[in-house]
């Protein structure tokens, strides 16, 4: 996708990844969540460059131009593709700022490999404990959050989400925005993403560790793993209209974090925020990422 950013193929924990990159200053790594690709910052990456920022999108793996590998898609996994993505920039340290998946993966980095995470912004997902605990027990989770079970059948979800030429991702785009619908260039363009060959089954595995090893011993060590708290300043942003993360599961993510964590709700927005309403959202990540000292 042409713009004002460079695009470019970094090599980072064992695989190629596709990093649109614009701006010069301290690093910040945007990550994107399903059904979508680093297109989606196409916002944030000139507001961050705007406020002196060196603003990256990467495509997370198995998706957009990144490798497409056999496995990998574990959360553990993928954060350190994440970490490793901030190494192979020749970066100290960045920013992670995630929606959806690329936000579960970002709390994740920030536990797992917490010397390369320098603030923590996440978007439209709980802390993975939370989100565990939320899709276990509150039943009104569990059915907003139902197509991640729909996930964890066979070949049948990748067929659904390519047929047509990626119709079902066209009506998931708009079905879980809020008032502010994507434009038509918007949801043809993750449409055409998702038919990319391998894309669909790779952008569902994900989702199917975090069901399947629920009960398993890879599961229950990550569970316990993430109890340790996030220790860099954390913003936390919502729409209070996400009709499939409800506003009550990610609330009180705070619990996990032992450093000034900021909850902001971004009324009448949907799953989307961050391109639903981006000059809004980009004025409350900039003007967080510039503040010294953020409160509790």
């Amino acid at each position: 996708m042409e713009g004002p950013w460079t695009h470019r193929d970094v090599a980072a924990n064992g695989a190629r990844f596709h990093i649109a990159e614009l701006g010069e200053g301290p690093l910040v790594l945007l990550l994107h969540g399903f059904p979508q690709f680093w297109w989606t910052w196409r916002h944030q990456l000139v507001a961050l460059a705007d406020a002196g920022f060196r603003a990256v999108a990467m495509d997370l793996r198995g998706v957009g131009g990144s490798d497409r590998t056999p496995r990998g898609y574990d959360p553990a996994n993928l954060a350190l593709d994440i970490t490793g993505v901030v190494r192979s920039l020749g970066e100290p340290d960045a920013a992670l700022v995630g929606h959806d998946l690329g936000g579960y993966l970002a709390w994740t980095a920030a536990v797992m490999r917490p010397k390369l995470v320098r603030r923590l912004a996440v978007s439209s997902m709980p802390h993975p404990r939370r989100w565990r605990s939320a899709m276990l027990r509150d039943r009104k989770q569990t059915a907003a959050g139902s197509y991640v079970w729909g996930f964890q059948r066979p070949w049948l979800p990748e067929r659904q989400l390519v047929a047509d030429d990626g119709a079902l991702v066209g009506r998931l785009v708009r079905d879980w925005s809020g008032p502010s619908l994507p434009d038509d260039e918007a949801v043809r363009t993750y449409r055409r993403a998702m038919c990319i060959p391998s894309t669909a089954h790779c952008a569902v595995e994900p989702y199917r560790w975090m069901v399947r090893s629920l009960a398993r011993p890879d599961g229950i060590q990550f569970n316990r793993r993430m109890k340790r708290p996030v220790r860099v300043p954390t913003l936390h942003l919502h729409g209070s209209l996400d009709p499939v993360m409800r506003t009550r599961s990610a609330a009180g993510s705070g619990e996990y974090v032992e450093a000034p964590y900021r909850w902001r709700l971004f009324d009448g927005l949907g799953h989307f925020p961050h391109e639903e309403d981006p000059v809004a959202f980009s004025s409350e990540l900039v003007s967080w990422l510039k503040d010294p000292e953020p409160d509790r």
